[in-house]
């Protein structure tokens, strides 16, 4: 992709800009950008910040998903952030964040499926769609296997049915005038059709346009785990969502990436006071409504935008990385913790102009 980050060859470290990009979901880093935090924060050293999703460059387009882009940060699902991990990629966790969202297990009325116990036996819609990682696929594997599990069941007593999707775009690919984010994907499509079809008996479907499909089709849910009160349970592709940089913009600057990881905390902490305003943000980047946000994510989800490093977070991080080696999406596995560091935030911990950090 050339050298589009500006780092020259010779060893020394040039940054006339930085790179961010996020997912079509709520993170704090994307309330960051909507109030010009980062403007903010840099201008005045002529540093810009420039969204993935922006380029025309497809190799720049795709650092979304293999993190190949030097001076970026992304903040989104974590199978991307794990999958560049495993593949080699020299990138580190800053920060992570947990914002539980509706994980739908729906089936049409008639289909005798009323319960997760009644899924026994039944034909379950397992997606398959291009590009370099299918989250899509892990993220309904993921599902399945915990639904099931709360039913001493096991994926063993379904069948999956592989679903094949159209070439799309992913979501969230393109910005509007407006800086509403413009969906991309398929919205299950193929999960759809194989539903209506008689293909399958039962679909997995999630977050807002889930909600939209689970409306659309006047279906049953049969369970929403997205907010069982047990949070293992809930451990899936957006939860705990990653916050990661690539290890050569942390080595060189960490004092810059301090600072980016201030305002993205300081965005979570401005949600917590602004809960109309955060929903009406959350539909721009979801291109959905506030009442669909509401039900996606929680009436409390401007709570739920905070950006830290815990120990629960990152057990269940860990666990989520084992279970995607274990099913074959990963092509080698690795330490989460060591993927963890903690200087950006100790940084921030020293200063103390800057009093509040997350537990």
């Amino acid at each position: 992709m050339g050298n589009p980050s500006g780092v020259r060859l010779d060893g020394a470290y040039e940054i006339p800009n930085l790179w961010y990009t996020r997912c079509p979901v709520p993170t704090p880093l994307g309330l960051a950008v909507q109030l010009g935090y980062f403007r903010d924060e840099f201008a005045s050293e002529g540093l810009e910040l420039k969204s993935l999703q922006e380029s025309l460059d497809p190799a720049v387009k795709e650092s979304h998903f293999d993190h190949t882009l030097q001076n970026s940060f992304r903040q989104g699902g974590n199978i991307p952030a794990i999958w560049a991990r495993a593949n080699g990629r020299d990138t580190r966790v800053i920060g992570l964040n947990w914002t539980d969202e509706s994980l739908l297990i729906i089936t049409l009325h008639g289909s005798g499926i009323r319960t997760i116990k009644d899924l026994k036996g039944r034909k379950l819609a397992l997606p398959v769609n291009p590009g370099s990682i299918d989250f899509n696929r892990a993220t309904a594997l993921r599902a399945y296997y915990k639904a099931l599990e709360l039913e001493g069941l096991a994926l063993k007593n379904v069948e999956l049915v592989d679903v094949i999707a159209p070439p799309t775009i992913e979501a969230g690919s393109d910005v509007d005038t407006s800086g509403r984010r413009i969906r991309r994907r398929s919205g299950y499509f193929a999960e759809i059709k194989a539903l209506l079809n008689g293909e399958v008996d039962a679909i997995f479907v999630k977050g807002v346009s889930g909600l939209e499909i689970t409306r659309a089709l006047a279906a049953h849910i049969v369970t929403d785990i997205g907010f069982h009160p047990d949070p293992k349970v809930r451990i899936n592709n957006g939860a705990p969502r990653t916050l990661t940089v690539d290890s050569e913009l942390l080595e060189a600057r960490p004092d810059l990436v301090a600072r980016f990881l201030k305002r993205v905390v300081e965005a979570g902490d401005w949600a917590r006071q602004h809960p109309n305003e955060t929903h009406d943000f959350i539909a721009r980047e979801t291109s959905s409504y506030p009442d669909l946000v509401r039900a996606a994510y929680g009436d409390n989800v401007h709570h739920n935008l905070d950006t830290y490093l815990n120990d629960e977070a990152i057990n269940a991080l860990s666990d989520f990385k084992d279970f995607l080696f274990e099913h074959g999406f990963l092509k080698s596995n690795f330490s989460v913790p060591d993927w963890i560091s903690r200087v950006p935030f100790e940084r921030l911990e020293a200063d103390s102009a800057y009093a509040r950090i997350p537990a």
